[in-house]
């Protein structure tokens, strides 16, 4: 069971191998840089991190919304993966593992919210369409729990993804918080015949 992705018309990576591996070293040096850093990462870190020059990276990342675009295109696409790969566990299991990686991948997203709310004002499609996405790779795991008689049949992923999400951006500086508190949501969302 694999998640449906939409990202061949938002994925912009090189098709040359060489030019790839150095997109891909910079996506991957940003998001370390991002998550340590925040919005004050310097650009110059991030190449130094991928082992290439500014100028390469000013070639594929004229600016730096492209480069913050990047990495949120990139782990919005590990995430919807992640759901396929979850699919092999038991439904509660696959749908609360898919979840919690859904907070972690939010939580990411704090250091660069100001950043990234600019990037969703210029290019409001391309978080449409991830959103989307991550709906269609929730959504089988909702509905198998669903369909095991675990889940509340009246929640959509819609739903269960904004709760979630609203979870995970709660102000703590105690990790262990947010997963109490999405201990509680998820138990919220277990079906109870009455």
């Amino acid at each position: 069971m694999t998640a449906p992705t939409h990202t061949a018309q938002l994925d912009p990576r090189p098709k040359r191998a060489d030019a790839r591996r150095n997109y891909e070293a910079l996506v991957a040096a940003a998001r370390e840089a991002f998550t340590e850093a925040g919005g004050s990462a310097s650009l110059e870190d991030i190449a130094r991190r991928a082992g290439v020059g500014i100028g390469t990276l000013y070639r594929n990342f004229p600016a730096r919304a492209d480069l913050v675009r990047a990495v949120y295109l990139d782990e919005v696409e590990a995430l919807s993966r992640s759901a396929g790969e979850l699919a092999e566990l038991e439904p509660w299991e696959a749908l609360t593992a898919w979840l919690q990686r859904f907070v972690a991948y939010v939580a990411t997203k704090r250091a660069l919210a100001e950043e990234l709310f600019a990037v969703a004002e210029r290019d409001a499609a391309v978080f449409a369409d991830c959103r989307t996405m991550l709906d269609a790779a929730g959504e089988p795991l909702l509905r198998r729990a669903q369909e095991a008689g675990i889940v509340r049949p009246d929640v959509t992923i819609d739903e269960v993804v904004r709760l979630v999400g609203g979870i995970a951006k709660i102000p703590s500086d105690d990790a262990g918080d947010i997963h109490r508190l999405l201990a509680v949501a998820l138990d919220g969302l277990r079906y109870r015949p009455r």
